[in-house]
């Protein structure tokens, strides 16, 4: 048995990274990247839409995402599948959470500061400026 050192992790500083072995480790915050197999959890205090990088969708390809919202409210805007078609948006508050389905294309927009935590695979996450 391998021992780790028991502690609090502040996880607005740090990400909890969930490997399929079952282990868990507290590492650096990532935001396009990951290890290949390792679940991300991040929490984030954002104030601005650029904090959220709302000029740019997002897609993580190997993972559905979880987007949380802690407090304050967010917009979770997803690209529209067909062409001419509308973007689809889903209000979150505090407490609410949406499912992004994986290689659906999607971005964030503030209602005001807010606490949000997000856990996917990061590893092959793309950006694309709007």
């Amino acid at each position: 048995m391998t021992t780790t050192p028991i502690a609090a992790v502040d996880l607005f500083a740090a990400a909890l990274h969930i490997r399929t072995d079952g282990g868990v480790r507290a590492a650096g915050r990532r935001t396009v990247d990951g290890d290949p197999g390792t679940w991300h959890l991040a929490t984030f205090h954002v104030e601005t839409d650029a904090d959220v990088h709302a000029d740019h969708w997002e897609m993580h390809p190997e993972a559905d995402e979880a987007v949380c919202c802690l407090a304050g409210g967010v917009r979770v805007f997803f690209r529209p599948v067909e062409d001419g078609a509308e973007e689809e948006t889903v209000r979150l508050g505090a407490g609410n959470a949406v499912v992004v389905p994986r290689g659906r294309w999607h971005r964030l927009e503030l209602d005001g500061p807010s606490d949000l935590m997000s856990i996917t695979l990061r590893s092959g996450t793309r950006l694309e400026r709007r």
